[in-house]
C-alpha cells in the first residue's frame, strides 16, 4: 500500500485521472437529464483536467507543493463550464492544503481534499445538495476518518471513493429532476472517476487508452500506405497563416472541402495551420490570404512520391514544419501580453455564430470569444481576450449560464485591468446589456444599468431533443423540436411551425414592445421569413426584427423586451 506521495507521483495520479474521465466522458454526458443536444458535463470536466495533465507531462516536480500548485493553476486556466470550474476549485483547495510540503501522507492528503471542498463551497453562492459538492464533501470527510486509522494516501483514496459512490447513489433521491429521470449527478460521477484514476495509478492499474473518435487525423500523407488509385488529389498541402482579421475561417473551411479532402485545420488566436489534399494548392493559398498573411507553405506531389516509394527509392520531401510550429507556440506567450489601456471601457462577449458575432462587433464589443452551448470556452480563453482588450475596465458578457462561473474566475487575475462580469445567460441578454453601456458613466452606474437591461430581456429558444426523455411533465422523443423559455422547457412538437406559433402567443411575446428573431445556421432564409410571418401575425403590436445569427444547435433565439 502506498502511504506517502511526492510531487512526481501526484502528477502521474492527475494524468491517470485525466485519462480515466476522458474514457468515460460520453457516459457522463449522457447523465445530463435535460435532453437538449449540449449535455457536456463529462466533456467540460475532461477538458479541464486535461489541461493540468498536459502541464504535468512537461516537467515532473518532486515537491508535492509545487506539483499541486502547477496543477491548480492549469486547472484554473482550463476550467470550462460550471462543472469544470468547481473541479478547478476543488484542486485549488488541495493545492492550498499541500502548500510548503515536499511529500504528503494520508492525513495531509485527506486534509487537502477537505480544503478543496471548502474552497468549492465558498465559491458557489447557493450550494445545492445532490451535486458534485455533496459527493466531494462526504468523500473528503470519510477520507479524513480513514487517515486516523491508516495514515496512507492509498487508504484515504479508497475510503473516500467508497463513501463518494454511496453519496453519488443518493443524489438521485436528493434532486427531484434526477429522481424522475432515474440517474445520478453527472458532476459527482465525473469527480469520482478522476479520484478512481488517481487511486489506480497508486495501484499500478494501467490507464485507459485515449478515446478514439475515429481515424487519427494526419498532417502529412502516409505515402507508403498509398497506391495510385488511393490518391484522389495530387498535392499534399500544408501552410500556416498569421491572422490579420477577426472574421471566422468557417467559410474558408467550406471552400477547402470543395476543392480537396483530408482537411485538418488547427487554430489559435494568432494563426491557423491547414493540411489539405488538393489538385489546386495555389487556389487554396490565394484564398487563405483573405484571412491573413501566409507565413510558410509545404506542397508535396503525392503521386510522384508514391511512384518513388513503389520503385524502392526514398521519396523526396520538403523539410518538416515542426520547427515552425514550435516557434508559433513560443510566440503565443507574446500574444498574451496585456494591452495598454486606450480607453476607459472595453467589452468581451461570448458568442456562437458569425451573425451574432457581427451584431456584437457593430455594437462596439472589443473581443469575441467563440463558444456557447456546444463548447464552453475556458477561463484561459476568456482571460486572453480580456488581456488583449485595450481598456482600463473590461466588462465580460458570458451569454450562457454555464460560462458565467468560468468568467468570474478571471476577476482579479489580470494586473492593471478591472474586470466586471455581467451574468448574461443568453445572447439576447448580452446584446441588451451592450446597448446601455455609457462611455461617460462610471463603472458602478454602467454595471447596474447593464444588469437591469439583461433582466428585462425574455429569451426563448428552439432546438431539438438529443434523446428520449420524460421531463417536467413532457414526454420527449429524440428529434422532437423543443422550445425553451428562460432555459425552462416550454413545449415540444414534431412541427417547428406549431411550436413557433405557441411561443408567439405566450405572454412574454404578447406583452413585448420589441422582438428580435435570430435564426441559426440550419435555417434557410425562406424558413426564417416564415417564422417572421408567424410572429408578425400573432404579435401585431410589437416591432419585430429578423436577423441571421448563424448559431449552431438552436434553430431560433427570440428576444422579447
Amino acid at each position: 500500500m502506498v502511504d506517502i506521495i511526492d510531487g512526481a507521483l501526484f502528477q502521474r495520479m492527475v494524468i491517470h485521472g485525466s485519462a480515466s474521465i476522458n474514457a468515460q466522458k460520453q457516459a457522463i454526458n449522457d447523465l445530463n437529464v435535460f435532453p437538449v443536444p449540449d449535455g457536456d458535463t463529462g466533456t467540460n470536466m475532461s477538458l479541464t483536467i486535461g489541461t493540468a495533465a498536459a502541464e504535468a507531462k512537461k516537467k515532473p516536480n518532486q515537491s508535492i507543493s509545487k506539483a499541486a500548485s502547477v496543477n491548480a493553476s492549469a486547472l484554473l486556466r482550463g476550467a470550462r463550464g460550471n462543472s469544470g470550474v468547481i473541479l478547478s476549485l476543488l484542486f485549488r483547495g488541495v493545492s492550498k492544503g499541500l502548500k510548503e510540503k515536499d511529500e504528503a501522507d494520508g492525513a495531509a492528503f485527506a486534509a487537502a481534499l477537505n480544503e478543496g471542498v471548502s474552497a468549492a463551497y465558498k465559491a458557489v453562492m447557493k450550494p445545492a445538495e445532490g451535486t458534485i459538492l455533496t459527493v466531494s464533501r462526504l468523500a473528503a470527510a470519510k477520507g479524513a476518518e480513514a487517515a486516523q486509522e491508516n495514515n496512507s494516501v492509498e487508504a484515504v483514496l479508497e475510503a473516500a471513493i467508497a463513501e463518494g459512490q454511496a453519496a453519488l447513489a443518493e443524489t438521485v433521491n436528493q434532486n427531484p429532476v434526477l429522481k424522475k429521470a432515474g440517474v445520478v449527478d453527472a458532476g459527482g460521477k465525473g469527480f469520482l472517476c478522476i479520484l478512481q484514476g488517481m487511486l489506480d495509478e497508486l495501484r499500478g492499474v494501467p490507464a485507459p487508452a485515449e478515446e478514439d473518435d475515429g481515424l487519427p487525423a494526419k498532417e502529412s500523407a502516409d505515402f507508403a500506405a498509398l497506391s495510385e488509385e488511393d490518391i484522389t488529389f495530387t498535392f499534399d498541402t500544408v501552410f500556416i497563416v498569421r491572422k490579420t482579421t477577426d472574421k471566422s475561417i468557417e467559410p474558408f473551411r467550406a471552400y477547402l472541402n470543395s476543392i480537396g479532402d483530408s482537411l485538418v485545420i488547427g487554430e489559435d488566436d494568432e494563426a491557423f495551420k491547414v493540411h489539405v489534399h488538393t489538385d489546386t494548392p495555389g487556389a487554396a493559398l490565394s484564398e487563405a490570404q483573405k484571412y491573413g498573411t501566409l507565413e510558410l507553405a509545404k506542397i508535396e506531389n503525392m503521386r510522384t512520391q508514391a511512384e518513388e516509394l513503389a520503385a524502392g527509392k526514398k521519396a523526396q520531401s520538403t523539410d518538416d514544419l515542426d520547427q515552425v510550429e514550435a516557434e508559433l507556440e513560443a510566440q503565443e506567450s507574446e500574444g498574451d501580453a496585456i494591452a495598454a489601456p486606450e480607453k476607459k471601457f472595453g467589452v468581451v462577449a461570448v458568442s456562437a455564430g458569425e451573425g451574432m458575432a457581427s451584431v456584437f462587433r457593430d455594437l462596439g464589443v472589443d473581443g469575441i470569444i467563440s463558444g456557447g452551448q456546444t463548447m464552453n470556452p475556458s477561463t484561459e480563453d476568456i482571460m486572453r481576450e480580456i488581456a488583449h482588450t485595450p481598456a482600463e475596465v473590461v466588462f465580460v458578457l458570458p451569454n450562457n449560464k454555464n460560462i458565467i462561473m468560468a468568467a468570474q474566475q478571471c476577476v482579479g487575475l489580470i494586473e492593471g485591468k478591472e474586470i466586471v462580469v455581467i451574468p448574461t445567460r443568453t445572447v439576447p441578454q448580452g446584446i441588451s446589456a451592450m446597448l446601455v453601456l455609457d462611455p461617460e458613466a462610471d463603472v458602478e452606474t454602467n454595471a447596474a444599468a447593464m444588469e437591469e437591461a439583461r433582466k428585462n430581456v425574455h429569451t426563448s429558444e428552439i432546438t431539438y431533443a438529443a434523446r428520449d426523455s420524460d421531463f417536467d411533465g413532457f414526454e420527449i422523443h429524440e428529434g422532437d423540436y423543443m422550445a425553451l423559455a428562460e432555459g425552462q422547457l416550454f413545449g415540444t412538437d414534431r412541427a417547428i411551425g406549431s411550436l413557433l406559433e405557441r411561443l408567439a402567443k405566450a405572454d412574454s411575446q404578447q406583452n413585448a414592445e420589441f422582438i428580435s428573431i435570430f435564426y441559426g445556421e440550419d435555417v434557410t432564409e425562406n424558413q426564417a421569413n416564415e417564422a417572421l410571418a408567424i410572429f408578425q401575425k400573432e404579435c401585431p403590436n410589437a416591432e419585430i426584427t429578423l436577423l441571421s445569427g448563424g448559431q449552431p444547435v438552436y434553430y431560433y433565439m427570440i428576444s422579447a423586451e
